[in-house]
């Protein structure tokens, strides 16, 4: 169901995961012209990414919750929603003109309202040597084995904490692949911060879940609990992971493909570039957008849905873009308040079942000091190769936070544009100061938000009566 870009819509989602599929199907069928784009070829996000067409058949091997994601995806193809894969959007400006890329081209379209569902990225997770070949992410893997089924031949190592490092683990298993070890870097203290929020958990839909996942693994793989430190050593290939328990010595583990996970972020860089402000999450110890209980932000004509404006799962993010998509519908006058108020009604309770027990979650597996904020020798900022050692001397010397290291060290202007490195170096200057990260910030974003060349901005309209030709060219 792949349609031509039109030059204006009512409604524009960005990205094509749970919450986008689930605004866009919502939207439609309230009838308003909407348009899903997302730079995927197909839709899933990460979640359900490349569910049409996966060469992983065994639905043991994935799981039910992914296969969930069909339905999503059957159900959004019948909207009548339009949807323009492989557009990479880079721009969202005042008055909603978005700036997108298709196939080389680049071009702008016009919306009346905007749902930002760009979900999460997995938080850096900076260790010396990360940055050898053979040091990957856990979710880099997974997209790996689910859109061409490949697993490493040899015997892995698992490094971190957080849902998804046993989730991958068990689909890593059921796929035929072998594991050395887990290394869980959860700090002990977190159970004791969890422990309030557990009656919450067990009463959600994840916790049987989730000791069911957890006991499945630790059945077949070595687990080593309590890790405070890790190094990925080789000279030009990782060839074994040092850790060390606590106080005691260092020890080591050969291996050649090492995945590091420390759950993951809200993805902001489409957000703060359309200037929607950030806000420090200490719980999740991540700056997300400001939203309301809608998805609205402070910017007309914005919205955010999904783990892009807060991480709460794939399942809680289907029911908040069904929420977003309502109010969408009320601003662009579809319905009124009191219509938008009832329909929301069993949405906003199925979104409580999903988020209840968050709080645990969030307590439990929140990263340690020492995962976080990395030691001096550490690449911070892979794309501009800078240490933490030099981002110290830099904010010793004036930087006072993120946008000021730019100018001393380009921290945050690489291809990346600081996805990579955001999160660590906001934390990085706020230990460094002696303050927390609300009072640093996070990059200052401007558009384009993606790498684009001078080729395509030079392929976009020069006026305003030169857009339609372009954008339906």
């Amino acid at each position: 169901m792949t349609a031509l870009l039109r030059e204006a819509y009512e409604l524009a989602v960005v990205g094509a995961g749970p919450a986008g599929l689930a605004a866009a199907t919502r939207a439609a069928a309230l009838g308003i012209d909407t348009v899903l784009l997302d730079e995927q070829a197909s839709p899933g996000g990460q979640i359900h990414r490349a569910i049409a067409e996966t060469p992983v058949q065994d639905h043991a091997v994935l799981g039910a919750d992914y296969w969930r994601g069909a339905a999503l995806v059957d159900a959004f193809r019948a909207s009548g929603a339009a949807y323009v894969p492989g557009a990479s959007v880079w721009s969202v400006t005042r008055g909603v003109e978005l700036g997108l890329s298709i196939d080389g081209a680049a071009h702008v379209m016009q919306a009346r309202r905007v749902i930002l569902a760009t979900g999460a990225l997995e938080r850096p997770m900076p260790i010396p040597g990360w940055t050898l070949p053979g040091v990957m992410t856990v979710g880099a893997a997974q997209i790996l084995l689910k859109t061409g089924g490949l697993v490493a031949e040899r015997p892995i190592v698992l490094a971190g904490s957080g849902p998804l490092l046993w989730l991958f683990a068990r689909q890593h298993l059921a796929a035929g692949g072998r594991i050395a070890a887990l290394l869980d870097t959860t700090p002990r203290d977190n159970r004791g911060r969890a422990l309030p929020h557990l009656p919450a958990f067990l009463r959600s839909p994840y916790a049987v879940k989730g000791l069911r996942l957890i006991a499945a693994v630790r059945a077949r793989v070595r687990v080593i609990s309590g890790i405070t430190a890790l190094r990925a050593e080789g000279d030009t290939q990782l060839r074994a992971v040092a850790y060390r328990r606590g106080d005691g010595a260092e020890q080591r583990v050969a291996t050649e493909l090492l995945l590091l996970h420390q759950g993951v972020a809200p993805q902001l860089n489409l957000a703060l570039a359309a200037r929607v402000a950030p806000v420090w999450n200490d719980a999740q110890r991540c700056f997300h957008p400001a939203v309301d209980a809608w998805g609205t932000t402070a910017v007309d004509g914005v919205a955010i849905a999904g783990d892009g404006a807060g991480i709460a799962g794939a399942e809680a993010a289907v029911w908040h873009g069904r929420v977003a998509a309502l109010d969408a519908a009320c601003r662009l006058g579809r319905i009124d308040r009191a219509a938008r108020d009832r329909a929301a009604g069993p949405e906003r309770a199925m979104l409580e079942r999903w988020t209840r027990g968050r709080r645990f979650l969030d307590a439990l597996y929140r990263p340690a000091d020492s995962f976080v904020v990395p030691a001096d020798a550490t690449v911070v900022c892979r794309c501009e190769e800078v240490t933490a050692r030099q981002v110290r001397d830099a904010v010793a010397l004036g930087a006072a936070g993120p946008n000021q290291l730019k100018a001393f060290l380009r921290c945050g202007m690489g291809p990346c544009q600081g996805r990579l490195c955001g999160l660590t170096v906001s934390e990085l200057v706020a230990a460094t100061r002696g303050v927390s990260p609300a009072a640093v910030g996070y990059y200052r974003l401007r558009p384009p938000v993606k790498p684009i060349t001078l080729g395509e901005l030079a392929s976009l309209p020069k006026s305003r009566g030169a857009v339609g030709a372009v954008v339906r060219g």
